[in-house]
């Protein structure tokens, strides 16, 4: 299913019970936060900040109707060695505020992650994506590779590794079982669609209820946000990930076939698989946190995780 090409709109404003239902998101976060909002070309973006201001950067990219406080049970063990920068994407549900240039391609999104990082002050940073951030994670560093490529290279490579948590889009296409679930999100978004599909999703562990209740209320408010993507990024050809890559898939996902999405990344140089035992596909970022924040900090710090597969 290829959603319909974003067009601009007017900034969407939050409502009071939004904002409200996001605070008390972002209290599960059991770490000093600091928010930032970024300027750009398209409008502001919505940062929280944490972990030693000298630390690598690792900037962390939401799935899709969720946003950065879903985060929360990996904060503190990735705060250890790096400087987080979680993202709430624009033109989505969050606290980022879309009112400038219109977003309609990839090559837009590339471009506000571009302003994002240098707005930051970071030249170069780690990214880490779950779901649709696992798409928009891999897909701008093969942007950032092929700009190193070019004849006169205009920017550094600003993308050191990846770390794509039970990506979409990236290996395989979704079930077609899972987006028969899904359709009550776009047909009637709100609490009580988000919740009934996060369980039969998850099994029976949907996040907080403060996620299931931001994600309810984000569904409905941002109703007519439109989902960019494009082709998948061809990296099982000669040369492979553009950078070292880690793949952590869920073992009980059901938001496409393990075993082939595990097929098609094993046959991409450069790319390392792992799996999450017990989790599915959107309870991946804090179900098994301690387990999952030490294969991704083990990968972003000396390579290869304890216990993965190639």
């Amino acid at each position: 299913m290829t959603p319909a090409p974003a067009t601009h709109s007017p900034a969407h404003s939050p409502s009071a019970a939004f904002r409200t239902a996001y605070e008390q998101a972002m209290a599960l976060w059991p770490v000093p936060v600091e928010r930032i909002d970024l300027p750009s070309e398209f409008g502001s973006t919505r940062v929280h900040a944490c972990g030693p201001a000298d630390a690598p950067p690792l900037v962390l990219l939401h799935g899709g109707g969720t946003t950065s406080a879903i985060w929360y049970a990996q904060a503190a063990e990735l705060a250890r060695t790096h400087r987080i920068y979680a993202v709430d994407q624009i033109g989505a549900p969050g606290l980022s505020v879309h009112s400038g240039r219109a977003l309609r391609r990839p090559e837009d999104l590339f471009a506000w992650l571009d302003g994002v990082l240098s707005g930051l002050g970071v030249e170069s940073a780690a990214l880490l994506g779950h779901s649709y951030g696992g798409w928009l994670a891999l897909s701008y560093a093969v942007h950032a590779a092929g700009r190193q490529h070019s004849p006169s290279p205009r920017t550094p490579n600003r993308v050191e590794r990846v770390v794509l948590l039970d990506p979409t889009q990236c290996f395989a296409g979704f079930r077609p079982s899972y987006l028969l679930h899904a359709l009550p999100l776009f047909v009637r978004p709100g609490e009580r669609s988000t919740r009934r599909f996060l369980e039969w999703e998850t099994r029976g562990a949907p996040p907080a209820p403060e996620l299931v209740r931001l994600m309810g209320l984000g569904g409905a408010e941002f109703r007519t946000a439109k989902v960019i993507t494009g082709p998948r990024s061809d990296v099982a050809k000669p040369g492979g990930a553009p950078v070292p890559t880690l793949v952590l898939l869920a073992e009980r996902s059901r938001a496409h076939a393990l075993r082939r999405v595990t097929a098609r990344a094993a046959r991409t140089p450069g790319v390392r698989i792992g799996t999450v035992a017990g989790v599915g596909h959107h309870s991946m970022p804090y179900g098994r946190a301690a387990e999952l924040g030490r294969q991704v900090r083990d990968f972003l710090q000396d390579g290869l995780p304890e216990g993965t597969a190639r």
